[in-house]
């Protein structure tokens, strides 16, 4: 900042945001209803293909409104309401819970107990084989719900309460509505979408320590267009208050820090480097004992 004050600039609220959510909640909603009479084979096929997408997009979506990037900081409530209204497509309670976790992830990078990105001891010791890794990959979304329960159990909050009353609803009118297969297909897409899937590459490449040194990662290929620009992941640590949309103007801007930096520019590779190379594993990770006062939300 000192050298690129103009990079203050960019840190303010992205109205569009608003409006990419809603255009995104109701294509789910589309989505719900076209798919209520198709048959099985089709309904699973749309999830993979479109709902995946969508559902992943969106947890990205609540990435950036838990930064507080659709209304900005001096709204903060406005943001989790949204966040709530952002979750509903998705089928399980998230917003909320996510807010809470990622600012420690945030804080504390790496900090043992409390940043609950990192695997868990017995991640690291059981899937430590090709086959192994291929099936943690596959089981993404189950151990970052099941991870936060173990490693940094919080007590649990009234807006979480909220945000579960609202998606309890929002399912029930779904099933009401269009029954079954509009559930599956919800729940699939999201499932699938954190699991085996190419955007899920970014779970590894953001931290995951292929060159040893070297913490934190950059991608920046075309699926950023579908996730906010999360790839661009040095520069979001650095200005996490500044939104995705702006992320590649701090790059532009301040180039000399970042293009000398380990990058990616495929999430696919990234994924099938981490199975097949038998020095990485969900143990690749920096992992900090933390000192001094630790506060968390």
């Amino acid at each position: 900042l000192a050298k690129h004050p103009e990079i203050k600039a960019l840190m303010k609220p992205d109205y569009n945001l608003i409006w990419v959510v809603v255009l995104m909640v109701l294509a789910q909603l589309t989505a719900f209803y076209l798919v209520k009479d198709l048959d099985w084979k089709w309904v699973v096929f749309w999830a993979y293909v479109f709902g995946s997408c969508i559902s992943h997009s969106m947890t990205l979506a609540i990435h950036e409104i838990s930064h507080n990037s659709a209304f900005g900081n001096c709204k903060a409530m406005w943001n989790r309401w949204f966040g709530i209204f952002a979750n509903l497509p998705l089928g399980l309670p998230y917003s909320i819970s996510f807010k809470r976790y990622h600012m420690d992830h945030h804080r504390y990078l790496g900090g043992d107990g409390i940043d609950v990105d990192i695997p868990t001891n017995f991640e690291g010791w059981f899937f430590c084989t090709r086959f192994r890794k291929f099936i943690w990959i596959v089981l993404q979304p189950f151990f970052y719900a099941i991870r936060p329960l173990c490693i940094n159990p919080k007590p649990i909050s009234q807006l979480e309460i909220i945000n579960l009353l609202a998606q309890l609803a929002f399912d029930v009118a779904i099933y009401y509505l269009w029954g079954v297969k509009s559930i599956f297909y919800m729940l699939a897409g999201s499932v699938l979408g954190l699991g085996l899937h190419p955007i899920s590459g970014h779970f590894i490449a953001e931290h995951y320590m292929f060159l040893k040194g070297h913490e934190t990662y950059s991608y920046y290929g075309p699926l950023n267009l579908l996730t906010f620009n999360v790839g661009y992941h040095n520069e979001h640590h650095d200005f996490p208050n500044i939104p995705g949309k702006s992320l590649p103007l701090v790059k532009k801007i301040a180039a000399e820090y970042y293009d000398n930096l380990p990058q990616y520019n495929s999430w696919i590779k990234v994924l099938y480097d981490f199975v097949m190379d038998d020095t990485i594993s969900p143990y690749s990770r920096m992992k900090r004992q933390l000192k001094g006062e630790v506060k968390q939300d």
